[in-house]
C-alpha cells in the first residue's frame, strides 16, 4: 500500500529525529550503565568498607546506629552524595590499581598472583580467556594499530576486495615452503571494525591503500557509507577494478 503526502513527510520526520537523537540517547546510557557498573560491582563495598573501618575505630560506645547517620537521610535511606562518592572513590581505585601495575614491583605481584590463581582448578579454565578478550578490548589502539598498514586483498575470491591491516610478517615456515614473503592481515567486520579475523597472504597480494587506520575504521564502522576523501578503487590495479 502506498504511502500518502503526508504519511512520507511524516515518516521523514521520525527517521530525521530518530537519527539526531539515537546518539545522544544511546551515549547517556552506556555512561549510565558504566556508572551503575562501577556503583553495584565497587562503589557500595567501598562504602561499606569505609563504615566498618568507622565502626572499628569508633569508641567503646559504638553503635551501627551512630556510624549509619552519616550515611543516611532522615527516612533511612542512602544519602544522595552517597552514590557519586561511591564511584568516585571506585574509579580512584582503578586509578590507583593501574598507576600501582605500571611499575616493575606491581608488574611482579600482579604477575605473581596471577600464577597463584591459575591454579585454582576452576577458575584456570575460565581467567585465561577472559583476561585475553579483556585486553583486546581494553588495549589501546593506538597503540595496537598504529603502525599497521592499510591494504586490500582477496581472502575469498580472485576480485572480490577486502579492506585490512597488515599486523605482522616474515612467517619463515610458509615463506620455506616455497612461498613469497608472507605477511598476517586483520580483516576487520562492519560495523564492529574491531573484532575480525587474520588472514596470511603473500605480500605481493596486499595492495597498499593510501589511507589512514582512522580512515578505514570510519569507512567499516559505516558498513562503507562515510567514504574517505579518494575512493579506494582508484588506488587498486587496473585489472582489479
Amino acid at each position: 500500500m502506498a504511502l500518502t503526502p503526508s504519511e512520507k513527510r511524516s515518516r521523514t520526520f521520525f527517521v530525521r529525529g530518530l537519527k539526531t537523537l539515537l546518539p545522544t540517547l544511546i551515549t547517556l546510557y552506556l555512561i549510565l550503565w558504566a556508572w551503575g557498573f562501577l556503583w553495584d560491582q565497587l562503589g557500595v563495598r567501598i562504602v561499606w568498607l569505609i563504615q566498618n573501618i568507622q565502626y572499628q575505630t569508633a569508641g567503646p560506645d559504638r553503635q551501627w546506629s551512630d556510624i549509619r547517620r552519616w550515611w543516611t537521610n532522615d527516612k533511612g535511606e542512602l544519602a544522595w552524595w552517597v552514590q557519586p562518592f561511591g564511584v568516585s572513590m571506585a574509579v580512584l581505585m582503578v586509578y590507583m590499581v593501574g598507576l600501582l601495575v605500571g611499575n616493575l614491583i606491581g608488574r611482579t605481584f600482579m604477575a605473581l598472583g596471577e600464577s597463584l590463581v591459575l591454579r585454582i582448578p576452576v577458575i584456570r579454565a575460565i581467567y585465561p580467556a577472559v583476561k585475553q578478550i579483556t585486553d583486546f578490548l581494553l588495549q589501546e589502539r593506538t597503540s595496537s594499530f598504529q603502525q599497521s598498514r592499510v591494504v586490500a586483498c582477496q581472502p575469498h575470491a580472485n576480485g572480490i576486495w577486502s579492506i585490512g591491516l597488515i599486523t605482522g610478517d616474515r612467517f619463515t615456515q610458509l615463506e620455506a615452503a616455497g612461498e613469497d614473503e608472507m605477511v598476517s592481515v586483520f580483516i576487520p567486520s562492519s560495523p564492529t571494525a574491531f573484532s575480525g579475523y587474520v588472514v596470511i597472504v603473500p605480500r605481493s597480494k596486499a595492495i597498499d591503500l593510501p589511507l589512514t587506520v582512522e580512515e578505514a575504521m570510519r569507512l567499516l564502522v559505516s558498513g562503507g557509507v562515510l567514504q574517505p576523501g579518494e575512493k579506494t578503487s582508484r588506488f587498486l590495479p587496473a585489472d582489479a577494478e
